[in-house]
């Protein structure tokens, strides 16, 4: 049971010294990833920059101990950093006190909801999220931090929660672009892009190996750091216009709770919910990705926890929410990382850098950071997906361009609930009409099939109907209806049986639904029969009086139902023509 919760002492007792190096090695990969993307991420988030340092130690500790993913490396994000600016943004100023207790006091509330989840085992709630929904959301999410960004690409003032307002401040603020800025935020985005793409082959090409030719690629947001900082110190450019980071106070994070404010609390806790579940989704679905190319396993529900617990560590450490990034993830899969140990140890790292490098980043361009940024979250946007979905799914296509275009237009919020919302109603919609199908005989077989795609055999007094759905309240009304309509088409019926190798679950509205169709068929002169139905729905319909008031049978198989009930009407089977009716 401890190791349950402790998903620690399960790998710490196998680990060896070959173990230890693995995760060394990646550790300092990740490290060296994580540090321009802490601080790029808090910018994002309103915060100072050393906070995203800070969201970057004691989380990685705490889920170290409590997660289950192997290689999900867990800090600042910047899809939920962006959310945070959203949350955070309608109740206090940046820069000032309030923003980061508010920011702190979110990861948490967030921390809270997600071990709270975690110990009702509410993992399952992933699934609710449609991936054509969270596909959107992180695209229009994608396309926005991008465009929030060029304001310090073009070292302009502009701000605003949706990309059209963000549009409309950068074009009013054009005749005030500052050229250095400029120069510095375009030639770091075009290094950036380059080295993602064309450094790591060039390296090969020379005849370095592949493992040491993507360390040095992934090193190169910090090459990007170092030059452009370089630049701006020697060249006195901050004098010029160019923003700079500024001063980061030396030292590690106090550790103390947020203060306890019951009306703070209440306006966050819409969007504590909200970061907690597309932050756990993003999470899980890498690391169940990652897992999955080990034949590892994760837990979904500990999984919670493991989140939960590294969102109250930032919080009690300073920090904003946190959750798995996907970019550092792979990272740390790539270069060789074996246990979450490697994330405990890519803390280590960070720590020694808010120690000890800290003051080197004074004159680091907010442009560079900006690039940083911009790079990392255009590979999250995926607008071919809306073609691949139009052409699978139109429902799904609905939901997908709903999702993106209210998030792109209302903000964050307003989009992932819009697309949940949908996601749920398309569901619901899908079900309500379950695809059924009269069925009849396949010549010489015990196989029953649909009488408009197959020639089968049928009977006028025998009409099977089969339900390709579990019966529910928002598709039970629909099954009565069909039944009827059916009864009142044919005046030779007298079984209808229900065909349920689909069914799953009958709540109490289609139970209801069932005992209507039994007494409305009875009245009729048809006997309603029901076939195939499962073990838990059968234990199901015996604790309720439907089986004692059914005026048919349940037969185990279809091909039961039709010997018994051929032989009691004496039917003499015929072939059934195609599509005939």
């Amino acid at each position: 049971m401890l190791e349950r919760y402790l998903p620690i002492l399960q790998w710490l007792k196998v680990y060896d010294r070959n173990t230890l190096t693995s995760d060394l090695v990646a550790a300092m990969i990740v490290t060296i990833m994580l540090i321009p993307q802490s601080l790029a991420y808090a910018l994002l988030a309103g915060l100072p920059a050393e906070v995203g340092l800070y969201a970057s130690i004691l989380p990685l500790v705490a889920y170290a101990i409590f997660g289950t993913s192997r290689t999900l490396a867990v800090g600042p994000v910047a899809v939920v950093s962006l959310m945070t600016a959203a949350a955070v943004g309608n109740l206090a100023l940046q820069g000032t006190a309030e923003y980061l207790a508010a920011a702190t006091a979110l990861a948490f509330l967030s921390g809270g909801i997600l071990i709270l989840m975690g110990l009702l085992r509410l993992g399952i709630l992933a699934n609710f999220l449609s991936h054509p929904v969270i596909s959107g959301f992180i695209t229009a999410s994608g396309i926005i931090i991008a465009a929030s960004q060029l304001k310090h690409i073009l070292g302009v003032d502009a701000s605003g929660h949706n990309l059209l307002e963000i549009l409309l401040a950068l074009g009013s603020q054009l005749h005030q672009i500052n050229l250095p800025t400029l120069i510095i935020g375009v030639g770091a985005t075009a290094f950036l892009f380059w080295v993602r793409k064309q450094l790591k082959p060039l390296l090969m090409r020379t005849g370095m190996n592949a493992r040491l030719a993507d360390i040095i690629a992934k090193a190169g947001p910090v090459l990007a750091v170092a030059a452009t900082t370089l630049a701006t110190w020697g060249w006195d450019l901050q004098t010029a216009g160019v923003r700079v980071v500024g001063e980061v106070p030396s030292g590690l994070p106090g550790l103390q709770l947020p203060a306890f404010d019951a009306e703070l609390w209440q306006q966050l806790l819409v969007s504590a919910l909200l970061i907690s579940v597309v932050g756990f989704v993003e999470s899980v679905s890498v690391a169940q990705t990652l897992a999955a190319k080990r034949r590892q396993r994760i837990a979904p529900d500990q999984e919670l926890i493991g989140l939960g617990s590294a969102n109250i560590a930032s919080a009690v450490s300073g920090g904003f929410p946190v959750t798995g990034g996907f970019s550092r993830s792979v990272v740390n899969f790539d270069a060789g990382a074996e246990t979450p140990a490697a994330g405990a140890f890519t803390a280590v790292g960070i720590a020694i850098a808010t120690l000890v490098l800290t003051p080197l980043i004074f004159f680091l361009p907010k442009a560079t950071l900006a690039a940083t940024i911009i790079v990392a979250v255009l590979s999250l946007v995926d607008l071919g997906a809306l073609k691949r979905t139009w052409d699978f799914s139109r429902c799904d296509f609905a939901a997908m361009l709903a999702t993106i275009v209210l998030t792109l237009v209302e903000g964050v919020e307003l989009g992932i609930m819009a697309g949940v919302g949908l996601s749920i109603l398309l569901h619901l919609y899908r079900t309500s009409k379950p695809h059924s199908a009269i069925v009849g005989r396949v010549p010489g077989t015990q196989h029953f099939r649909n009488v408009d795609r197959f020639k089968v055999e049928t009977c006028k007094q025998i009409m099977t109907l089969r339900i390709d759905e579990s019966l529910y309240f928002a598709n039970a009304r629909y099954l009565e209806d069909r039944v009827y309509d059916l009864v009142a088409s044919h005046p030779d019926l007298r079984h209808l049986v229900l065909m349920c190798p689909a069914v799953n679950l009958i709540d109490a509205s289609a139970l209801e639904s069932l005992e209507a169709i039994n007494h409305r068929l009875h009245d009729s002169g048809v006997q309603f029969h029901l076939s195939e139905v499962k073990g838990p729905v059968m234990d199901s319909l015996k604790r309720s009086h439907f089986l004692d008031e059914l005026s048919g049978q349940v037969f185990m198989s279809q091909y039961e139902a039709w010997e018994a009930l051929g032989r009691l009407t004496g039917c003499n089977h015929r072939e059934h023509a195609k599509a005939s009716v």
